[in-house]
């Protein structure tokens, strides 16, 4: 079979909830280790990286022992400002570890919509990504919500990743999650259900195949996933769904290997 051809300097990548923590709730330091591990390896070959992170309200949720996830917006809040902590200093320590310099950046959707907040967020990244530091980034919960007058929420982190993606301009967006890629049915449903290795273009055939709403600790599934996936599509850029359980997967993306699936436009894989 032949090899995906991918070029990619610039790479975004995306780490759900359910690859940070296991269904138990504890934190899964494997995963934090071995992101850690590949994302510094990436930077020592002088790839520019942006990880956008989920996890900061299960995080939290382990943290203070809760069984269930808070439905009231101002505890959500709370845990969130609790678990970001947390997050951070789990990334802090295991970079480290590999001699790699990271830094957090907390964004909300109107900062995007502001041009002089959005030049300024860019040459933050601009300047972190020039000096070989990787920007950890992830919403601000604590102050991100639909209550109040701006829009200020992105719904999800797969919408944050391909937004972050489509502003610093990326080569691609590596989406990393508790599946193996795309389906042609729910695989949760259906036992032969046959993982698509490319999609070209998605439209309402996939968007119908979609379902799910995600882990008790996230807020994702794979209606969120398409739309990144979609807006990607739109703007000729790359992304490429994988299963997180291993984040070494992204050697084996970057080096054409056919795993998890591929969202690429025609035009954009035979350049």
């Amino acid at each position: 079979m032949d090899k995906r051809i991918i070029n990619a300097n610039r790479i975004v990548v995306k780490v759900g909830t359910s690859s940070l923590i296991y269904p138990s709730g504890a934190v899964n330091l494997k995963t934090f280790d071995e992101l850690a591990y590949t994302l510094s390896a990436l930077n020592n070959q002088g790839k520019q990286l942006v990880l956008v992170s989920s996890g900061a309200i299960g995080v939290g949720q382990n943290k203070m022992h809760l069984k269930r996830r808070p439905t009231e917006i101002g505890a959500q809040q709370a845990l969130a400002a609790i678990g970001q902590s947390e997050l951070m200093t789990l990334f802090t320590q295991r970079f480290d570890h590999y001699l790699t310099d990271i830094a957090q950046v907390l964004l909300t959707h109107d900062i995007f919509d502001y041009p002089k907040s959005n030049q300024f967020v860019m040459n933050t990244f601009n300047c972190l990504l020039r000096d070989n530091v990787i920007p950890i980034v992830n919403e601000n919960d604590t102050v991100a919500t639909d209550e109040l007058d701006h829009k200020t929420t992105f719904g999800d982190n797969d919408q944050l990743s391909a937004i972050v993606a489509s502003h610093v301009d990326a080569d691609l967006l590596i989406v990393l999650s508790d599946v193996d890629g795309f389906y042609d049915q729910n695989p949760n449903q259906v036992a032969d259900a046959k993982l698509i290795s490319t999609v070209n273009q998605v439209d309402e055939t996939e968007f119908g195949v979609a379902g799910g709403t995600g882990s008790r600790f996230g807020t994702g599934g794979m209606q969120t996933k398409l739309l990144a996936a979609k807006r990607m599509l739109d703007e000729d850029r790359v992304m490429v769904l994988a299963n997180g359980s291993d984040p070494r997967i992204i050697f084996k993306i970057l080096a054409g290997n056919d795993v998890g699936t591929i969202f690429q436009k025609e035009s954009v894989a035979h350049e």
